[in-house]
């Protein structure tokens, strides 16, 4: 049985981690406040680029004069799959839904030409243990998350695929929703996917001015840009949330601890004090019927 030294020992280690797991709960509610407006800054510049892009893409399939290699169509097997985790753990299970889910696309690819780009150190140190090939890594940029990384790697995309490098390039990342809901999804990045048959008949017939690769040299590769920065945004965001609950979690797991052990500690003190009275009047009786004989 645990002595009284021992549950106290016990219960100012978990009051430590207690303190710590509140401190790094408040910090990363204080970033999330952040990372929150800029991703919904982000989103609505994003989602109408990615329709517009989508329209562009339409009308290209038809039109000679609308072509460009960032929208050719390949059947080729090379796939290129980007996966967005964090640097740092003691987020629930932020980093491991996104690798689970990056695993399946990868087996479900059914071909050998399948080339990694991991973001993040969680999604390295898994795969670089893996048989896979990893193309590119990026990691130690989160506190300092800017344009200029989105575009270094979209850039880097772009130059493979028109290189002829790969023939699909896929993002997996976590898709912020709120503070406790954070999705993993995939995308296709490149080629810049069509928009669906219903919604084709649709599109709108764009007038190009001056011309139409002058203006789709300029806006295929900030769309791409653009969404590799939104990416980045929403994993940045959805880290933040998920540690700020799996810190909350772990504060009121720690004081439900500490209760627990100090109910402890007052029962072995209790049953110590009975211990000892029950000692100090056996010794008075003993004394007692000494004296009488």
């Amino acid at each position: 049985m645990a002595t009284l030294r021992d549950i106290q020992r016990r219960i100012r280690s978990v009051q430590s981690t207690q303190k710590i797991t509140r401190a790094m709960k408040l910090v990363a509610a204080a970033k999330l406040r952040r990372a929150q407006e800029r991703i919904l800054a982000a989103r609505p510049y994003a989602s109408k680029m990615g329709e517009l892009l989508g329209n562009l893409v339409s009308a290209a399939a038809g039109s000679d004069e609308a072509q460009h290699p960032l929208l050719e169509q390949r059947e080729g097997p090379r796939r290129q799959i980007v996966i967005i985790t964090a640097d740092k753990g003691l987020a629930g299970a932020f980093n491991s839904n996104v690798i689970r889910r990056a695993l399946e696309f990868v087996r479900q690819s059914n071909t050998a030409e399948v080339t990694l780009v991991v973001v993040g150190r969680k999604a390295r140190d898994f795969y670089r243990r893996r048989p896979w090939t990893i193309k590119r890594d990026m990691i130690g940029f989160w506190d300092r998350l800017a344009y200029t990384h989105a575009s270094e790697l979209a850039d880097y995309f772009m130059q493979q695929y028109l290189d002829g490098e790969v023939d699909e390039v896929h993002l997996i990342y976590n898709e912020f929703r709120s503070v406790v809901v954070q999705r993993p999804v995939r995308e296709q990045l490149l080629p810049i996917p069509r928009k669906a048959e219903g919604e084709a008949a649709a599109a709108v017939d764009y007038l190009y001015e001056p011309n139409p690769k002058a203006i789709l040299d300029e806006l295929l590769p900030r769309h791409v840009r653009t969404q590799v920065f939104r990416a980045l945004l929403e994993s940045l965001a959805g880290e933040y949330g998920a540690r700020m609950t799996a810190m909350e979690a772990a504060t009121k797991n720690a004081k439900e601890m500490i209760d627990v052990l100090t109910i402890q500690f007052n029962k072995a003190r209790q049953e110590k004090i009975t211990k000892e009275l029950l000692d100090i009047v056996g010794g008075a009786e003993a004394l007692k019927q000494g004296a009488e004989a």
